[in-house]
């Protein structure tokens, strides 16, 4: 299921921002900001033990109680403005409606393109930092940069020797969370007919 985002590139910023969470969360879907999370089992399960998958986007927010003690709470996007550097918490509740263990099963989600990812709850979860080519948990994994050549953007005749001047050698460095392009769940035990259980990760609004 995707939702198109034509309609919402023309909203303000923030309202943008809320419109794309409003419709993730009340989609039924495990969509986030017009990216899909999907899931899979085994080709011998898919019709045995069908899981389903459905998510919620909620905004991180602090308040002070009555008693006068802050707390963080989560309020639905509907209830505030969604704003730049705003945290949200991304919930995919799936359930096996079939009769049978589903095995195998996982489920990935690639990062929608106004949030950073910060982390996820399970330590199991495994992330991306090319496109979904390579997993790893974030500390296993690395990126290569690649630095523009030294006088790039000069004007032209600016100084001697820069003219055709080869570009600087790729550089590859540690990822960090906002090098995550893609994040993903593989579960390593049968889920059990009937059985439900969610997954969670967090962001924030870029």
């Amino acid at each position: 299921m995707n939702f198109k985002t034509s309609g919402i590139k023309k909203l303000p910023l923030r309202t943008a921002y809320a419109a794309a969470l409003m419709l993730a969360a009340a989609s039924g879907s495990v969509i986030a900001f017009a990216s899909s999370a999907f899931a899979q089992t085994a080709p011998a399960q898919a019709q045995a033990a069908p899981v389903t998958l459905s998510s919620k986007a909620m905004i991180e927010r602090s308040e002070t109680g009555a008693d006068g003690v802050q707390k963080t709470v989560l309020k639905d996007p509907s209830e505030v403005i969604v704003v730049p550097g705003d945290r949200v918490v991304f919930t995919l509740t799936y359930e096996n409606r079939g009769s049978e263990p589903a095995v195998s099963f996982r489920a990935t989600n690639p990062m929608p393109g106004p949030i950073q990812f910060i982390s996820a709850a399970e330590e199991w979860a495994e992330m991306s930092v090319d496109g979904g080519v390579t997993w790893g948990r974030l500390e296993q994994l690395s990126v290569t940069d690649t630095p523009a050549a030294a006088g790039e953007g000069e004007a032209e005749g600016g100084g001697e020797g820069q003219q055709g001047q080869s570009p600087a050698a790729p550089i590859t460095r540690s990822a960090d969370a906002k090098d995550v392009t893609h994040v993903r769940w593989v579960f390593t035990d049968p889920i059990p007919a009937g059985a439900k259980g969610s997954i969670s990760y967090r962001g924030v609004v870029k």
